[in-house]
């Protein structure tokens, strides 16, 4: 009994030791409320220092150097914080007293505190970082890193979040210092030629271009042939009665004449044999508007012509005669949606203004690493994990936040289109005859699929549910592989050889064919991407049986998947697509008759030959070459300039617009090398007879594009020189001749007959700008080029006549009507013709 009563006084004792335990160490214990204030006070300051350090690490050709400034506030609790930050660059080197780096996978790091180390009140911390590659623009920098404590809810450093300039509407990055030393900064190699596009050179580049003709046909793309007979002008301004003929459904072209007054005037629309698909003549005279066309687009032409047409000259038009085609049947528009989600209201104004510059091919980006974007009603995990990235490292919920992303479940860079939304779309292209490509990268890039199939799997294991946890999981537990992506994750490709990933490919295409077939519009090609990643598989047990008894190598497992997966949509009557890359590793005699790739290798890179290769094997070619077409490239050589620059340093309208696709390697010509030399090109594989590119398709990928208004900053106005490539032959472009070599300057290559082209372009440009700000696009407004010399301020445009603004000493923006005295620093804009916009603001000095 006594020992009884003693062991009960002995557990009362321990009881009573741990409740003062407890709260002792719920008094000492980090709080939500001291995170969520360090987080909301800390200063975080990024500066990129150079591109060309005295040396890089062994082994490592090209380096940049960085440093992140930590600043605590003077009243910060102590917290045994961790940070994380995206860095799309790896990290080789971090120095600091205070914190050790980590990369965890892919683009996303972490700062962990030393063994006795602690961040002190009122101190400001640096980091030095070393990273692979250069650093070339200040918009690289990934924003929302955060800070995390064990047992507490990660928050957003408050610092680290992006703005909205007030004047352009463009994203900024508060926290990242500015760049200002162009020899340090500008160039990553020593042979690198790039210069900055400084107020000074612009002006200069602008003056060469010239100033804009005057349109008189102010029809974007420019039609095949204009005519303008003699005769009365007609006055619409009392609208058009629209009369359709047998061939055409007025259903058919009702988005085009949802744009043209409705009235009394007569507008006859019939279809007329003979004529080139999508073609079509445009008469304006005798008191009415004719159409003949080849087909229901070829109408749809005519009026987004006409429309056009009226922007310039207003309800009363002097005769006109058009005569119009397409040069080529493919003329697309990509949009990345996995990497950073974008709304289906945005999806649906692109695809009018598609519609409006007559592209006909929309290929959308649904999956990828960081994000699965499109509802599959048997995979529900796809969407509720895949589509959202938060501070979970464990993704148990969701996926870690690459890429800088919102870990907020309701950020803009968050969701999926549901299948409601992308029957949605489906329709809307289909009523302006635009195709929709879907695209889910696989076997690589397939991150977003793997990673929520796991959670799958967990779910159902844990329900005791093995066989169908395991139907459709996408990774071998004892594939001991290791290997990195070319976005450094380790984890982010299908196992090629195992049959629940080829019954999880059918499942997610039969899930989307059902949702085209319920749209009403089948589908008709599926984009597969095809990339690999190196060094996959090497260890997989199930590869290593599929190898030994195929008689495989490693490197033959990814075009032995193309070759199965391509066939499995052949059987379906669905037309395989992807990237050229992938699809060159096939064997040609393994693949179906219908197969569309996408050359995306670049001019100077092999672009040219992989072009005409693919070509030869009879494939439909689609050019998507960086230089053309990689629409998420900058501008131009400018830090403030948002966009990447692994491919291009700069891709602008005039570039896009002087591109010539018939004859590729005549570009060498007009168009340097990534280092800003000019280098020859030679059409070292030439394009057999009877075999031709099939069209051109711009791409949008969105790395660094967060925000709707930021794809419209990116597209526009380079796209509307793309669409003018896809409907018409450049008059500078040389006949091709096979073998041909061409070299920069080449006189082969008319330049006078581009930059004649070019003020053209720029005329018609004037009225697509106004047509865009009633649209609501918010395409990008190139800064002023502007010098002073001789005490004079001089200043141009990209597109001569938009408007101009000037101040000093932020005094009023006064208009730029000619050269101006000036004796000091000025500030220079540009503003949309309807006002509402500014470019971003340059400054001059003498």
């Amino acid at each position: 009994m006594f020992q009884c009563n003693t062991s009960k006084a002995q557990r009362d004792g321990r009881e009573m030791m741990a409740l003062w335990a407890s709260a002792a160490v719920l008094a000492t214990a980090p709080a939500q409320a001291d995170l969520d204030r360090l987080a909301a006070t800390m200063g975080y300051r990024y500066t990129i220092l150079t591109n060309r350090p005295a040396s890089c690490p062994t082994g490592v050709p090209r380096c940049f150097q960085a440093d992140i400034a930590i600043a605590v506030p003077a009243d910060a609790a102590s917290l045994p914080v961790e940070i994380r930050y995206s860095l799309v660059n790896p990290v080789l080197q971090a120095d600091s007293d205070v914190f050790a780096n980590r990369t965890i996978n892919g683009d996303l790091n972490v700062l962990t505190l030393k063994p006795g180390q602690s961040l002190q009140p009122g101190r400001t911390y640096h980091v030095s970082l070393t990273g692979v590659g250069a650093f070339f623009s200040r918009n690289h920098m990934m924003p929302n890193a955060t800070l995390a404590v064990a047992g507490l809810v990660p928050r957003v450093i408050a610092a680290t979040r992006t703005g909205t300039d007030a004047e352009t509407g463009l994203e900024t990055l508060p926290f990242v210092a500015p760049m200002t030393d162009e020899a340090a900064l500008a160039r990553g190699a020593p042979d690198d030629q790039t210069l900055w596009r400084t107020p000074e050179r612009a002006f200069a580049l602008y003056a060469e271009r010239g100033a804009a003709t005057p349109p008189d046909v102010a029809i974007l793309p420019r039609p095949m042939k204009a005519m303008r007979p003699a005769g009365a002008p007609v006055d619409l301004s009392r609208g058009l009665r629209v009369m359709t003929s047998s061939g055409i459904d007025r259903a058919a072209i009702a988005p085009a004449l949802a744009g043209l007054p409705a009235g009394t005037v007569p507008l006859t629309i019939r279809r007329e044999a003979g004529i080139t698909p999508e073609g079509y003549r445009l008469t304006i005279g005798h008191g009415g508007v004719t159409i003949a066309a080849a087909d229901a687009a070829g109408a749809s032409y005519a009026l987004r012509s006409l429309a056009q047409q009226m922007a310039a000259e207003g309800t009363t038009l002097r005769p006109l005669t058009v005569e119009d085609a397409p040069r080529y049947g493919f003329r697309g528009l990509h949009i990345d949606l996995a990497r950073n989600f974008h709304s289906k209201a945005k999806i649906l104004k692109l695809v009018e203004q598609m519609a409006a510059y007559k592209l006909n091919v929309l290929h959308l980006h649904l999956g990828d690493d960081e994000g699965w974007r499109l509802q599959i009603a048997a995979l529900p995990e796809l969407t509720e994990t895949g589509a959202y990235r938060c501070a979970d490292l464990n993704e148990k919920e969701c996926l870690s936040p690459q890429l800088g992303a919102d870990p907020a479940k309701d950020a803009p860079t968050n969701g999926y289109l549901t299948a409601a939304d992308y029957k949605d779309i489906l329709r809307a292209a289909a009523a302006r005859q635009i195709t929709v490509i879907p695209s889910f990268d696989m076997p690589g890039h397939s991150r977003a699929a793997i990673r929520s199939m796991e959670v799958r799997y967990r779910r159902l294991m844990a329900q005791g549910d093995r066989a169908g946890a395991e139907r459709y999981r996408l990774v071998e537990p004892d594939d001991t592989t290791r290997y990195s992506s070319v976005q450094h994750y380790d984890d982010n490709t299908l196992n090629v050889c195992l049959d629940s990933t080829y019954r999880f490919i059918d499942t997610v295409i039969d899930g989307i064919a059902d949702l085209h077939k319920a749209a009403g519009v089948p589908l008709t090609t599926y984009h597969i991407g095809a990339d690999e990643t190196a060094g996959a598989w090497v260890q997989s047990p199930a590869c290593k049986a599929v190898m030994t008894r195929e008689g495989l190598q490693p490197r033959q497992l990814g075009a032995r998947f193309i070759e199965r997966i391509a066939a499995d949509l052949a059987k379906r009557g669905i037309a395989v697509a992807g990237w050229s890359d992938g699809l060159g590793h096939t064997d040609p005699a393994k693949m179906p008759a219908k197969v569309q790739t996408n050359i995306w290798s670049g001019l100077h890179t092999g672009g040219v030959a992989e072009a005409h290769e693919q070509a030869n094997r009879g494939w439909k070619t689609v050019l998507s070459i960086p230089d053309l077409g990689y629409f998420d490239m900058s501008y131009a050589a400018d830090p403030d300039e948002t966009g990447y620059d692994w491919a291009s340093r700069g891709v602008d309208s005039f570039q896009v617009f002087g591109f010539m696709p018939g004859n590729l390697a005549a570009n060498a010509a007009l168009i340097p090398n990534i280092l800003a030399q000019p280098r020859a090109v030679a059409d070292s594989v030439p394009l057999q007879p009877g075999r031709a590119i099939a069209g051109i398709q711009a791409q949008l990928w969105s790395e660094t594009v967060r925000r709707d208004s930021q794809v419209d900053y990116m597209l526009f106005p380079r796209l509307l020189a793309l669409a003018e490539r896809a409907w018409s032959k450049p008059e500078w472009e040389p006949a091709y001749v096979a073998g041909a070599r061409y070299t920069p300057g080449d006189a082969r290559v008319d330049r006078a007959g581009l930059l004649t082209g070019w003020r053209d372009f720029a005329g018609r440009m004037g009225v697509q700008m106004r047509m865009l700000d009633r649209a609501g696009v918010t395409y990008r407004l190139a800064p002023p080029g502007a010098r002073i010399t001789g005490g004079m301020l001089e200043a141009n445009a990209e597109f001569s006549g938009t408007p101009i603004e000037y101040r000093t000493g932020g005094t009023a923006w006064r208009r730029y009507e000619g050269p101006v005295a000036m004796t000091g620093a000025v500030e220079l804009r540009t503003r949309t013709p309807d006002g509402r916009r500014a470019s971003r603001t340059i400054t001059v000095s003498p």
